[in-house]
């Protein structure tokens, strides 16, 4: 499956399926979200939270291509990333692309 943010493929012709989508949402346990509460006071990188919305994008990408699997898509165009917050400590984080099938 290839997977770019351009609306364009160099050398590949192809024809548009749909939208597809993956999300997920993500929190850490009560602990992490203390001490990070912490780290907040003082400044610096909030390394859990980072490792969190890491593994939050890479979760949301593949249920993303498990749907444009599902509907034989051979790449996904156009891949866009987008969070928010949902509660204190927990984000929600989604996937979204153009499924196409090369010709």
């Amino acid at each position: 499956m290839i997977l770019v943010n351009t609306d364009y493929i160099t050398g590949k012709n192809f024809e548009m399926i749909g939208l597809v989508k993956g999300s997920t949402i993500q929190s850490k346990h009560m602990g992490k979200d203390i001490l990070q509460g912490f780290k907040n006071m003082v400044g610096g990188e909030l390394k859990s939270y980072t490792q969190m919305m890491n593994e939050a994008r890479e979760l949301a990408t593949q249920r993303m291509v498990q749907e444009a699997t599902s509907m034989g898509a051979d790449a996904i165009v156009n891949i866009r990333y987008a969070s928010s917050a949902i509660v204190q400590g927990a984000a929600e984080v989604i996937a979204y692309g153009t499924a196409v099938k090369f010709i």
